[in-house]
């Protein structure tokens, strides 16, 4: 069955380029009335325009959809407010939101500044947490909502240069896993998508090759799978060239320590099955982290808990 999003309502921040203009070219292009939010700063976060998001709502509208332009800067709320409140009175609701404003303030850590530190913090985090706020009562009063937040392979993995960059897209993650518990009762579901495009955040550092082979365009098709009816919820997708994997965070199986045992030295000595990965699993929340340790703990003493129901 097709996908489609007609009568439903979108806000794309992040819009007037790159992999935000493609998601919401894609959304218009498959029935969804967009709002095309982007500051129209510089990749630094600098400056401001509104030109590069009414480019791409005239594209939308020459192609027979809807949609319309938005300024407000993700990490001022009161500009988000508006921004939303905007979308609901001029479509009456708000089904998708695609958190993917962001900057980047590159700097080794020994030379970043902490103003530097903060803005990405401001625009990344703050920014989704801004506009997923703006939305959440709207989405749990008609009891449906579609939310992706951004994340990064600098914040999964790693990359020098980037430490700024990195925690705010690995706090993703956690938003998300949070976010998700609270909101399933409302039907609302929430993904991370990990993205590697060429876009002008990331032209500098790709070979020609690549970034032929990476466009944004590659990634939009997993972004509306996301963002759609039957969607998933808490999934990590990384996606890259056509190519899109799941990455997903494990438990290893562990080991009881003995009292006696329970010191630096005892780790050490049974670090090896400790990090094993032989049994490990995927855990549904930080309550099954503790419940998990607290039964591997009293099973090796032999003591017996109450069954959980």
């Amino acid at each position: 069955m097709s996908i489609r999003f007609d009568n439903r309502v979108a806000i794309v921040t992040g819009a007037g380029n790159g992999l935000g203009r493609s998601h919401a070219l894609a959304l218009a292009a498959r029935g969804a009335k967009v709002v095309v939010n982007d500051f129209g700063g510089a990749r630094d976060g600098t400056g401001g325009s509104m030109a590069a998001a009414e480019s791409v709502v005239a594209e939308i509208v020459a192609a027979g959809g809807e949609a319309i332009a938005n300024g407000a800067d993700v990490s001022n709320m009161a500009q988000v407010e508006a921004m939303v409140a905007e979308a609901k009175a001029k479509w009456g609701r708000i089904d998708i939101l695609i958190n993917n404003a962001g900057i980047l303030r590159d700097k080794t850590f020994a030379k970043m500044t902490l103003d530097d530190f903060w803005k990405v913090i401001d625009v990344h985090l703050m920014g989704a947490v801004n506009c997923t706020k703006a939305v959440w009562e709207i989405m749990r009063e008609q009891n449906y909502g579609r939310i992706l937040v951004t994340a990064s392979a600098s914040g999964i993995y790693g990359n020098f240069g980037q430490a700024n960059y990195g925690a705010a897209k690995a706090s993703m993650v956690g938003l998300m896993n949070v976010l998700h518990q609270e909101g399933a009762s409302k039907n609302i579901r929430i993904n991370t998508l990990a993205p590697a495009a060429a876009t002008r955040m990331t032209e500098e550092l790709m070979a020609p090759q690549m970034l032929a082979m990476m466009t944004p365009e590659m990634i939009s098709p997993g972004v509306l799978y996301l963002v759609s009816e039957d969607a998933p919820s808490k999934v990590i997708l990384e996606a890259a060239a056509g190519v899109y994997a799941q990455t997903r965070i494990y438990q290893t199986r562990g080991a009881y320590l003995k009292p006696e045992e329970n010191t630096p030295e005892g780790v050490a000595a049974h670090w090896a099955e400790i990090t094993s990965p032989e049994g490990q699993r995927e855990v549904s929340g930080a309550g099954e982290q503790t419940a998990n340790f607290v039964t591997i703990a009293a099973a090796a003493q032999g003591i017996e808990l109450p069954k959980r129901g």
